[in-house]
């Protein structure tokens, strides 16, 4: 089936156009790196996981990153307009990068239990990080789902010469899953042909499949956590 959509060119005339069936699959050959972005909320810290930051400029650097508009850390950045960014390294453990990518600052500190500093009065997280950014927000798109953020550059610090975590080695290496908030969020497709009981983690997505892990999910101990957001069996879902 053929399906149009109405947009205006720079004359403000409407142009029907057709949208093709695209493959989503084609947009995970894209590069993409691992950071934690973070600033304020009035004397709170807050912050959260992303993977699209680009360098715009290089004189006068100026970057651009994209959150979701639903994401708490959107509404307090379009606040502060100061921002910090942590560039994951690869030893970076699963369970900071599930902190922040998984759970909201509204409602969870993030910062407890993790190493950080205070920075040109903003929270900077310095542990297992190749170095951070800080730069104030100077333009912001609106982009259906997401706002594309421009920060203009303001501070720079080289923390360590260890590799940077990249999204494909969070997938392959970690096993880690892209939060449904994601911008690059391809929503996966069960399987249907499985005959082994499955359950998935409400929060992140992981699945448990009972025959891949040898042990029943129903036999596993009251305190067994999920592998990659760290919640308890109650946060899982039979599918």
């Amino acid at each position: 089936m053929e399906v149009f959509t109405n947009i205006y060119n720079y004359n403000y005339d409407i142009i029907t156009i057709k949208e093709e069936k695209m493959d989503t699959q084609v947009f995970n050959n894209i590069s993409y790196g691992m950071y934690i972005v973070t600033t304020k909320n009035n004397n709170k810290n807050v912050g959260c996981f992303i993977n699209t930051l680009s360098q715009v400029t290089s004189k006068k650097p100026v970057i651009s990153i994209t959150l979701n508009k639903d994401n708490y850390t959107t509404k307090c950045l379009k606040e502060s307009k100061y921002c910090a960014i942590s560039i994951l390294e690869e030893k970076a453990p699963k369970e900071l990068i599930a902190k922040f990518g998984y759970f909201s600052s509204k409602d969870t500190d993030k910062f407890k239990d993790i190493q950080w500093e205070e920075i040109k009065k903003l929270p900077v997280v310095t542990e297992n990080i190749c170095g951070y950014i800080i730069g104030k927000v100077i333009n912001i798109i609106d982009v259906n789902t997401h706002n594309i953020f421009i920060i203009e550059v303001e501070t720079t610090k080289q923390i360590s010469t260890n590799t940077p975590m990249t999204y494909k080695y969070y997938h392959e290496v970690l096993k880690g899953k892209t939060s449904s908030k994601a911008p690059t969020y391809i929503e996966e497709k069960e399987e249907t042909n499985k005959t082994s009981k499955r359950y998935k983690c409400t929060i992140c997505g992981y699945i448990y499949d009972d025959e891949v892990e040898k042990i029943k999910f129903e036999d596993l101990p009251s305190d067994w956590k999920c592998p990659i957001c760290g919640v308890g069996k109650d946060k899982f879902i039979k599918i």
